[in-house]
């Protein structure tokens, strides 16, 4: 008798944990309900913009025409994509797309991550709020309203510089959008002072979530602030400023299309230091209509993205495996 009392009871508990989990479940689903609801226009956003489009991925590979559609037109192999490397602009268009993007990686990282130690700097709530405010304005402008910003500076005829800097100076104005040599520091200039503001706030969030404790230790051990900033700020800064370097590397291989086309005004003498592959491709559709190609620059592009991030990700798994995204 006491072997089968002892089986029911188990059974009798092992039905209760059951009922349990599936009241837990319940609750739960209860619970998270409102959030799944508000993530619903989020994510049919992402697979309308980001997962649907992927079917038209079949065009880099076709000879597209818009008489047969995407899935009409015949197949033309690789032919599209030979096309970006066929002529004789292959070799400037890659070289300015990868190092404009690396120098672009260090400059925004660097005055970022300064800006927002800086900013953790400063003790007045008011004047911290002014300057985040002062620093993430151009973020927000549009790459149009930047390039006719710059327009006003460097026109040859009514530009601030060559009519009321210059004359101080006592040198001659310059045709600046038909010379290209200070064209790599101008566009260096501007898309550091357009992006570093974001990065500040970012990386001035993970500061102000250090805890005060260790600041305090450190100072009663008499450490200077130069080396709280050196041995507290910047390790604990450390996985955040890997995250954002991770993503833009996956990047190397775009470019920003407005900063290289709008900024210069498509001026073809700066063709030579301005064009990369987002702008060529731009070019090329435009004169001769062809999608096929343009779509082949696009796969190229986020392939080469893609394995660019792998390869990052994995040179920071073995030598900081904590701070690897995966």
């Amino acid at each position: 008798m006491p072997g089968p009392q002892h089986s029911k009871r188990e059974l009798g508990t092992l039905e209760d944990m059951d009922n349990m989990k599936k009241k837990t479940k319940k609750i739960k689903w209860r619970r998270y309900l409102p959030l799944y609801l508000m993530a619903l226009p989020g994510l049919g956003y992402l697979l309308i913009n980001n997962y649907i489009p992927m079917a038209g991925l079949v065009v880099a590979f076709k000879n597209f025409n818009y008489k047969d559609g995407i899935f009409g037109s015949p197949w033309c192999g690789w032919q599209n994509f030979t096309y970006l490397f066929s002529t004789s602009t292959s070799f400037v268009i890659t070289r300015n797309t990868i190092c404009y993007n690396l120098v672009f990686i260090v400059l925004n990282t660097v005055t970022g991550v300064t800006a927002a130690i800086l900013l953790n700097e400063i003790r007045s709530s008011r004047a911290v709020t002014v300057f985040q405010t002062t620093m993430i304005l151009p973020y927000l402008l549009s790459t149009i309203i930047i390039g006719y910003l710059a327009f006003a500076f460097l026109s040859t005829d009514n530009g601030f510089i060559n009519t009321q800097l210059f004359p101080l100076l006592s040198r001659e104005p310059v045709s600046w959008y038909a010379t290209p040599g200070p064209w790599p520091w101008i566009l260096l200039f501007i898309n550091t002072l357009k992006n570093f503001g974001f990065l500040a706030l970012i990386y001035y969030a993970g500061i102000i979530g250090i805890s005060e404790e260790y600041y305090e230790a450190a100072k009663l051990d008499g450490a200077s602030r130069m080396q709280q900033i050196r041995f507290i700020t910047l390790p604990y800064l450390k996985p955040t400023v890997i995250t954002m370097v991770l993503l833009a590397v996956g990047k190397v291989f775009y470019s920003d299309f407005g900063l290289f086309y709008q900024v210069p005004q498509n001026s073809g003498a700066l063709y030579q230091v301005t064009n990369t592959i987002d702008t060529y491709v731009y070019r090329s559709l435009i004169q001769l209509g062809d999608v096929g190609m343009a779509s082949a620059a696009g796969v190229y592009q986020s392939i080469v993205g893609f394995i660019l991030v792998l390869a990052a990700n994995l040179i920071v798994r073995r030598t900081s495996p904590e701070n690897a995204l995966f």
